[in-house]
């Protein structure tokens, strides 16, 4: 039950995270200039609908790639798997050290891919300037991601 609880909570968090001016999912805020004052809002945001779509089949993807979670994960397992393996031999328990250690590593692996999970959303500058100027030589002027 209270694994239930705890996956809940962080799929809410991970949505949270998931959001706003700085995560992948963020579409361009465009300035209402003579451009969008004369076709409207609506095909404002049809056209960067298009210059995300030309993004795409140019080959880029609207977050970077960066395996965040795997590498925090590795480096949670290493710094925890060590950690509780000393422990156990200062503490005197030196039959345990193996035990320990790979508790320690599986306890901070998972804590390490939690932690990768929120940091792994991060938006791809080169899709965003694509999609800025796509914009531009139609005559729209983008002001920020939101």
């Amino acid at each position: 039950m209270a694994a239930g609880a705890a996956a809940g909570v962080l799929l809410a968090l991970g949505g949270c995270a998931a959001t706003g001016p700085n995560s992948s999912s963020a579409r361009p805020v465009l300035y209402p200039n003579a451009t969008l004052n004369r076709v409207g809002a609506a095909q404002g945001q049809a056209e960067a609908g298009a210059c995300m779509s030309k993004a795409m089949a140019a080959g880029l993807t609207p977050d970077e790639k960066n395996n965040e979670v795997g590498r925090r994960a590795g480096e949670g397992a290493a710094t925890a798997g060590v950690a509780s393996a000393v422990g156990a031999l200062i503490t005197g328990r030196g039959s345990d050290v193996l035990r320990a250690g790979a508790t320690g590593a599986a306890i901070g692996g998972s804590a390490g891919a939690a932690s990768g999970a929120f940091h792994n959303d991060r938006p791809n500058l080169t899709y965003r300037h694509f999609v800025q100027r796509c914009l531009s030589e139609k005559g729209f002027d983008v002001i920020g991601w939101n």
